[in-house]
């Protein structure tokens, strides 16, 4: 049977009360670790009850094992739509994304759909079946509700349920809390943005570097050797160098992907549990749904402009375990410096502006020791790991016109600004930009516009220069 906590008995209430009002979608938020599936597994328990059926949705053969583990806790019977599973039709079913796009017709309506890891339920996919079913009310469960170019999720839900912080969840014991190390490995100013996060091709060849690696496996062996760790790779192929590198140097690793057979996963996580397997190294199968409390350590090889990307990752490693008092994580890519210690509180909102608005001064919440390469909350006179003094510098001024002026925080956010504007090559990638600043639509164009007409009166200004140097030749 399933025992619920106190905050995640209130936000069941709080979900029953926003259906009640009128609300079709509305959307709840906890972090990580928090029992999001356990939750919406009673929610599918008491929807089953009144006869009604139930739809769960998930994209990961991992999240929809999960959701069968828990709903066969609950004593909720339920079926699949999903390759290799078993296909009976009953009043509770869970399906993969993929799967049941090309199969709308196969079960008969639901009354509730509910959508697991909901940031990614405005894909087209999943957007084909809700509006397959319009008469459906809708649950979307996630931890963290942004897209990863930072916009929103009012498009498809229409209030937020907001459980408890990390902070909170970690205070109550639920969580534990993580130290951060951020060396200085990789240097990602020299990295172009599109479509929010950075180029694939060019973090690949920034991260997948043998002297990267090197200091992974080096900080790995410093402080968490023996220990089962998580890598985040920027791809298959970089997760498969790294696994071969820690196997190198003695340390049992393994790399999955999408594309491992489903038999292998299942048998490498198993092995990784029991601690046969130390380090395991994945693009893009663990930022979600990978729910092992043994995970020690994290080791992020891949730089990301997404908060919602950073969040996933640092929470896998953060659940409670026995013997497990903290969670250590190696951030190698800067992440910790672009969005800030993972307990901060996110003011979270379905436009998604205020979230992102709060991770672009992130950098302003943090201190890295220059001795260890802890990580500590800005503000504190020394390094919480290494007890090493931080240097305190006098504010720096700036020069102009005989005047002096102080630099303030926000100077320096409006800097930053201007740069993440700057490396916008594209209208699209402007207008990206647009959103997640929260501009008024058409500052874009205009602004694509203005750079168009300079480039163009450039060309005429160096025509017209070298026609002059030509007749006075």
């Amino acid at each position: 049977m399933i025992h619920l906590r106190d905050y995640q008995s209130a936000a069941i209430t709080q979900i029953r009360q926003a259906f009640r009002d009128g609300k079709r979608a509305p959307l709840l938020v906890m972090p990580t670790g928090s029992g999001k599936t356990v939750s919406f597994a009673a929610i599918s328990q008491g929807a089953a009850a009144k006869g009604n059926r139930v739809l769960l949705l998930a994209h990961r053969i991992e999240l929809i094992d999960q959701i069968s583990d828990a709903l066969t806790d609950a004593q909720t019977p339920h079926g699949f739509v999903c390759s290799g599973y078993d296909r009976a039709i009953r009043q509770t079913m869970i399906a993969s994304v993929q799967t049941l796009v090309r199969r709308l017709d196969a079960i008969p309506a639901p009354q509730l759909i509910i959508i697991d890891e909901a940031h990614h339920a405005i894909c087209a996919t999943y957007r084909k079946i809700v509006e397959h079913w319009p008469q459906a009310k809708i649950l979307g469960v996630t931890a963290t509700p942004i897209r990863a170019s930072g916009e929103g999720l009012n498009e498809l839900f229409d209030t937020m349920i907001l459980g408890p912080t990390v902070a909170q969840l970690t205070a109550q014991g639920y969580l534990v809390p993580a130290r951060i190390f951020a060396p200085p490995t990789m240097d990602t100013s020299g990295l172009h943005i599109r479509m929010g996060d950075y180029v694939v091709s060019e973090a690949e060849a920034l991260a997948d570097r043998p002297s990267v690696t090197g200091d992974a496996l080096a900080h790995y062996l410093k402080h968490a050797e023996g220990k089962r760790a998580l890598a985040f790779t920027v791809s298959v192929k970089h997760a498969h160098h790294v696994a071969e590198q820690f196997r190198n140097a003695g340390i049992p690793a393994y790399a999955l992907d999408s594309g491992t057979d489903r038999t292998i996963r299942r048998k490498a996580l198993k092995d990784f549990r029991n601690g046969f397997i130390k380090v395991l190294a994945s693009c893009d199968i663990f930022g979600e749904g990978l729910d092992v409390p043994a995970v020690e350590a994290g080791i992020l090889l891949r730089p990301t402009q997404s908060l919602a990307l950073y969040i996933q990752q640092i929470g896998r490693c953060l659940r409670t375990f026995e013997g497990k008092t903290h969670a250590l994580i190696f951030d190698h890519a800067g992440n910790v410096l672009r969005f800030g210690l993972p307990s901060e509180d996110r003011q979270w909102s379905l436009t998604g502006t205020e979230s992102t608005k709060r991770a672009k001064k992130a950098t302003l919440t943090v201190r890295v020791c220059a001795k260890c390469f802890s990580a500590s909350r800005a503000g504190t006179p020394v390094c919480s790991n290494c007890g090493h003094p931080f240097e305190v510098s006098p504010r720096e001024v700036a020069h102009k016109d005989g005047e002096l002026q102080e630099i303030t925080p926000e100077m320096l956010a409006r800097k930053a600004d201007r740069r993440m504007q700057g490396r916008a090559r594209t209208l699209e990638e402007l207008e990206v930009f647009g959103r997640m600043k929260g501009f008024a639509p058409g500052w874009a164009r205009r602004v694509w516009a203005a750079r168009q007409a300079k480039m163009t009166l450039g060309k005429a200004v160096n025509t017209i220069t070298a026609a002059d140097e030509q007749v006075a030749t």
